[in-house]
């Protein structure tokens, strides 16, 4: 049930479709997983938007307590996945500059003047605001 649809063997597709007509509740959760993967593919945050919303009204109808919990939990990290959408940044990127951050602080060790630090890593990332 947790392997993409696409990476399963016929006789595990076979059962899994055995199981899914049996329970409607697996069936529905299941189908939202998939949507709420398909939500990692959006184009722009508008679209996100509305995929969101969508997926959100789907859930409170399904009427399912752990799905409907699970929605609630998700919607306070909204904002940082509209911000993933916005900005696509891999996280070795961010390694990256965090490290180049921690360098540029280890040299700069003893130096009182905070602003001469922050001076210091925006010139190391020029372009950036």
């Amino acid at each position: 049930m947790l392997r993409n649809p696409d990476h399963l063997k016929t006789e595990q597709q076979i059962r899994l479709d055995d199981v899914l007509a049996a329970n409607q509740s697996l069936m529905t959760v299941y189908v939202m997983k998939a949507q709420l993967k398909a939500l990692w593919t959006a184009t722009t945050a508008w679209d996100w938007r509305r995929a969101w919303k969508q997926w959100m009204a789907h859930a409170q109808q399904s009427r399912i307590p752990a799905l409907i919990q699970f929605a609630r939990r998700l919607s306070g990290y909204w904002r940082g996945i509209v911000s993933r959408v916005r900005w696509p940044m891999h996280t070795g990127q961010l390694e990256g500059i965090n490290n180049k951050i921690k360098v540029i602080k280890r040299m700069a060790y003893g130096y009182r003047d905070s602003d001469y630090f922050f001076m210091k890593i925006k010139a190391a990332f020029p372009g950036n605001p």
